[in-house]
């Protein structure tokens, strides 16, 4: 997983290392602008778990949450949700029976 964010994170000639990874977060709305949904779409998929985040709101359970997350689980989150190709069907060899003059 680290060699993974070391090539994907390459800026120049500089790589950023994985600690600093772990330090940065992001807010659901910023977030939201970084893969072009609304912030709810976000919100739900931290309600759902399929997005770890942490509440630092300073009454938890109470008022509004406020969610951070951070890049590490970003970049896993984008890595399970990232298009596959699909594979092409093999196409069938059609059968000609015997009995049966073709015209066409």
């Amino acid at each position: 997983m680290t060699v993974l964010i070391h090539k994907r994170l390459l800026q120049g000639d500089q790589a950023v290392t994985a600690s600093k990874i772990q330090r940065e977060v992001m807010t659901p709305p910023q977030l939201a602008q970084r893969w072009g949904v609304k912030p709810f779409k976000v919100l739900g998929w931290i309600r759902s778990g399929e997005l770890p985040a942490m509440d630092i709101s300073t009454n938890r359970g109470v008022g509004r949450p406020r969610f951070k997350v951070l890049m590490t689980d970003v970049l896993a989150f984008e890595q399970r949700r990232k298009v596959q190709t699909p594979i092409k069907p093999q196409r069938r060899v059609r059968r000609s029976d015997p009995n049966v003059i073709e015209f066409f």
